[in-house]
């Protein structure tokens, strides 16, 4: 059986972000994406249209000095939901980030349209950024 389509475009987003290909990744992100970040710190919030959402990538990556890493374990898809179980490590401050998260995307017409992170331990995620 082949894979949904919609695991090829989550595939292309996560190797342009860890790659920074801002431009790779414009063209599988939606203009006007709706992101949430869960939690409580100053990353967490909606973040609406692919401006802010590449800002907040930005930040991701200057608050972590490009530490940031996402690592793929596993992506499941349907027409409604492409579900991605990441798992992420980085460094600030003299914190490590260390766990395993989700991110549940709709992706209509090849375009990740909305995303929502959810991460295994949310406080210790949460500690980390604050």
């Amino acid at each position: 059986m082949a894979d949904h389509p919609n695991i090829e475009v989550f595939k292309r987003a996560l190797n342009a972000f860890a790659a920074g290909d801002m431009d790779a990744l414009a063209r599988v992100v939606h203009p006007d994406v709706v992101w949430h970040m869960s939690g409580h710190n100053p990353l967490s919030g909606t973040y609406r249209g692919r401006d802010a959402t590449f800002a907040l990538f930005q930040r991701e990556f200057q608050l972590t000095g490009g530490t940031y890493r996402p690592q793929l374990q596993d992506v499941l898809a349907n027409d409604e939901h492409t579900v991605a179980l990441l798992h992420a490590t980085a460094s600030r401050e003299g914190k490590e980030l260390d766990m395993d998260y989700v991110i549940v995307f709709q992706i209509r017409d090849g375009q990740i349209t909305e995303a929502r992170g959810l991460w295994s331990d949310q406080k210790a995620y949460d500690e980390f950024w604050s």
